[in-house]
């Protein structure tokens, strides 16, 4: 005896009827920036004073050129120093000598707790300090008085107005203050390597500096450039504050001097955001290539690279 089955007719779906979905606080938003837009132009147009004709003429006059110049060079000197000194200080927080670690953490702990305006102040005020800095044998006199001769044994000397200039001042309190942010910034781009890195590093046989140097820093970059980037941008701005060294051929200053003397300050005011906009966006173009440079290998960078053989965007999968 067989078993008949009834099939039933497939149905066919039903179309579906998409919806778009609206946004009137999307338009609302779009007004609503186009009305202040238009507003903040007609005030840059109409407001006299801009003295659009006055600023353009005074803020690249030579003075000025060699402020963007000293400006650039202390955020590059600043950025160098500060990187090196802040991955000596990271390795010696990760260090496990105690007393090495305890040295890190007492410097990171007071440059970032010091306001930087403040360390510009000190350092150029050193001088207070020792008025000459002298070099040859240490306590040459006490010993020369324990002995009952008269021992001189200094080689020179050299006045501190002579070497803490207004310039190696404000170098000396940005740099010092820079170390400390990055030994961190650095710290953290160490700490997030996986620690198995190094141990299969250490299994090869390869010494803990050269681990470091080979294996653990080239992978923490791609954390380390983001913020790294960032505080260069900042520096740039935090240049400054030398005014109050003070350094007279800094972009601020001189800019500052040009308002003071014509009694145009605004417009002087505005051409030195005018200078820090210009320069920040060429930092900024920099770094997004930095990113994606040291971004390789992780995730989506933008850009995927072409194999001979295989289209752009090709996978890896093999044919049957």
């Amino acid at each position: 005896m067989t078993e008949t089955r009834t099939v039933e007719p497939r149905v066919a779906p039903e179309d579906i009827k998409a919806v778009p979905v609206r946004h009137p606080g999307r338009w609302v938003a779009i007004v609503v920036i186009a009305v202040l837009t238009a507003m903040f132009v007609h005030m840059l147009v109409t407001n006299e004073a801009f003295q659009w004709r006055f600023m353009f003429d005074n803020m690249f006059r030579p003075p000025v050129i060699e402020g963007v110049r000293t400006s650039l060079l202390l955020t590059v000197l600043s950025m160098v120093i500060g990187v090196a000194l802040g991955i000596v200080i990271a390795v010696m927080r990760l260090s496990p000598n105690p007393i090495l670690t305890g040295v890190a953490w007492v410097y990171t702990w007071f440059f970032r707790a010091v306001p930087r305006i403040v360390l510009l102040v000190l350092f150029g005020n050193l001088g207070i300090l020792y008025a000459r800095y002298e070099f040859g044998l240490p306590f040459d006199r006490q010993l020369g008085n324990l002995f009952g001769i008269d021992l001189d044994a200094r080689l020179f000397g050299l006045d501190a107005r002579t070497i803490v200039t207004g310039f190696v001042a404000g170098l000396l309190g940005l740099a010092l203050s820079e170390a400390a942010y990055m030994a961190e910034i650095v710290r953290a781009g160490i700490r997030s390597v996986d620690p198995g890195q190094q141990e299969a590093a250490q299994a090869c046989g390869m010494a803990r500096g050269t681990t470091l140097r080979r294996i653990v820093l080239p992978q923490a970059m791609r954390v380390i450039i983001p913020p790294t980037g960032n505080e260069t941008i900042a520096m740039l701005k935090d240049t400054a504050l030398v005014a109050f060294v003070p350094v007279t051929n800094e972009l601020f200053f001189q800019l500052q001097a040009i308002g003071a003397r014509t009694f145009q300050i605004f417009p002087m005011l505005v051409a030195a955001c005018l200078w820090y906009l210009a320069m920040t966006s060429v930092l900024m173009v920099g770094q997004y290539f930095l990113e994606r440079y040291f971004s390789r290998g992780f995730g989506t960078t933008g850009r995927q690279p072409r194999v001979r053989g295989l289209p752009a965007t090709g996978g890896g999968g093999g044919g049957a």
